[in-house]
């Protein structure tokens, strides 16, 4: 018999940074330690990355499984790349198939069930970063995965505490397939106990063996199209087979000297680069850093950022704002303006002349950095898993409209708004940091605060990342413990409605960040790798590992 631990207490604990030539940060470390295997074994950090992302399929499900979305931003050795694995919304979806189905009052598609699902992206995105980067054997890369599925592990804390939590709403343990899966012994997994997933590692193998072409144009499409049959969704193979990820020029702003990038739009990360535009505007490495005038500033920039996100961005080619309006300098200090020293206030959008997530960098000695996320969207996204395959689909179709005014109005083939955001900065056009930070809306904000925090405070990335945060939270500022009290009060004399929410996993976002190390003895531009720092979240169960 085992010693029955209390898992949930603890005292506030002091991470600090890795350093390697070789390391991956990300929120379990079975995975990252999968990742680790592929730089040794001779692969390089796509390699890593991916086996990464499919190992936290299986060790992180309430975040992300086999049919989650993902976006990659990465630097080859030369130049910066970036790819869009969000899903399209299924032939059959049209504002009248909704209405008809779900009444003339919906605002938008259900939360849970196949109409939720839009087709997944993540494994075509693994697929597509491999053909083009990666060194290994494809399959090699999926082996990890397929041995932890099968052999199973020892469930976390903090992943176990989110499993749990939805194990007990009806509108997700209801779903078809999902009891099946994560509920084995009639309710979720306790911490320690050994979970495994036999079906998902099948269609790990089936995705080794074929290159991914049966999970899009083969058995797992058929599956899943017979699944949603029987459940009333119209999800078909014919929109699985369709699918292609986008490679994607990543959309950048400077900011105290070096350029930050994100994945352009249908994504939120424009929301992080709008508030460090505005912020730039300001000398905020003159006040002190957990202060209420930084604070302030940087939440009402956060303020404004969103009040344009909200109401443009959706699929490119439908947004009547553009990326590069909404990054526009002079229109950024107009908005600056609107700012004031001395009171919150609430911003509509300008006008042009218009959880569950993971994350994981990896970089390696050749000086290629990853920059990946991954996510089924709310805690097991639509509920929905195809059995006989474990595949835990997303319910990214949430994301989309039924308002025909918006931009974003949901439509066959069309990508939704979507929260999950990689990050990269640069400087000097060299690589300087792979980052991200998980968690709905809160990861443009906790990208601008980790931003700010090492650039205008020079604090360094554990710090940057073990430092308490607020979230701005449809009208409401809600801040972790261990913010500073006066601090918070300051802000309520503001104006500002400061609300305590003590949920660390969800909604204060978790963050992984690879920096690197500059070379003694190279200037601007030496490809020399001096190595890197590292670091891995506390709200997560993660770890960065190197070597």
């Amino acid at each position: 018999m085992t010693h029955a631990f209390d898992w949930s207490t603890g005292y506030a604990s002091q991470r600090s940074p890795v350093f390697a030539r070789n390391v991956v940060s990300t929120s379990h470390p079975l995975a990252a330690q999968a990742g680790l295997r592929m730089l040794q074994n001779g692969g390089n950090a796509v390699d890593a990355a991916i086996a990464t992302a499919a190992a936290m399929t299986i060790v992180e499900p309430c975040s992300n499984g086999l049919g989650s979305d993902a976006f990659c931003i990465l630097w080859d050795g030369q130049s910066l790349h970036g790819l869009n694995a969000s899903g399209c919304a299924p032939q059959g979806w049209t504002p009248e198939y909704f209405g008809q189905k779900y009444g003339p009052d919906a605002k938008t598609p259900p939360k849970r069930g196949w109409d939720s699902v839009t087709v997944p992206g993540a494994v075509a995105g693994w697929v597509a970063l491999h053909k083009r980067f990666g060194k290994l054997p494809f399959a090699d890369l999926m082996a990890p995965a397929i041995e932890i599925a099968e052999r199973g592990y020892a469930v976390p804390v903090i992943v176990q505490g989110k499993w749990a939590a939805a194990a007990a709403l009806d509108e997700v343990n209801s779903q078809a397939g999902w009891a099946q899966a994560f509920m084995p012994r009639g309710r979720a997994p306790n911490v320690g106990e050994r979970f495994t997933f036999a079906e998902a590692a099948r269609t790990l193998r089936l995705i080794a063996l074929t290159g991914g072409e049966a999970f899009y144009r083969g058995e797992v499409a058929a599956a899943a199209e017979a699944h949603s049959k029987a459940h009333g969704g119209v999800m078909s193979a014919e929109d699985f087979a369709n699918y292609r990820p986008e490679w994607v020029t990543p959309i950048q702003r400077d900011y105290r000297g070096h350029t930050v990038h994100e994945i352009p739009p249908n994504g939120q990360g424009i929301a992080a680069l709008i508030a460090l535009g505005i912020l730039d505007k300001f000398d905020v490495a003159s006040l002190p850093v957990d202060g209420i005038a930084s604070q302030h500033l940087q939440i009402e920039a956060m303020k404004l950022a969103f009040a344009d996100v909200y109401k443009y961005v959706a699929e490119p080619r439908t947004m009547r704002m553009t990326a590069a309006q909404m990054l526009d300098d002079s229109y950024l200090a107009s908005r600056a303006k609107l700012i004031d020293p001395t009171r919150a206030q609430d911003f509509g959008p300008g006008h042009a002349p218009q959880g569950g997530t993971i994350y994981l960098t990896a970089a390696d000695e050749s000086g290629m950095m990853v920059s990946f996320i991954q996510s089924n969207y709310m805690g097991f996204g639509s509920g929905i898993v195809v059995p006989g395959y474990g595949l835990s689909l997303q319910n990214r179709g949430h994301g989309f409209t039924l308002d025909r005014s918006s931009d974003n109005l949901v439509g066959p083939g069309k990508r939704p708004f979507h929260t999950i955001i990689p990050a990269f900065m640069t400087k000097d056009g060299q690589p300087q940091m792979s980052f991200g930070v998980m968690g709905g809306d809160m990861q443009p904000q906790g990208h601008m605060q980790t931003v700010v925090r090492m650039l205008d405070y020079r604090q360094q990335p554990q710090a940057a990342c073990d430092a308490p945060r607020w979230r701005w939270n449809a009208g409401l500022l809600n801040c972790e413990p261990g913010f500073d009290p006066a601090t918070a009060q300051g802000l309520r004399d503001l104006g500002h409605d400061v609300q305590g929410f003590d949920d660390s996993y969800q909604d204060y976002g978790a963050g992984q960040f690879i920096w690197r190390l500059a070379s003694p003895d190279g200037g601007p531009g030496d490809p020399a790798v001096e190595g890197y720092a590292a670091a891995s979240d506390p709200r997560r169960d993660g770890q960065a590992a190197g070597y």
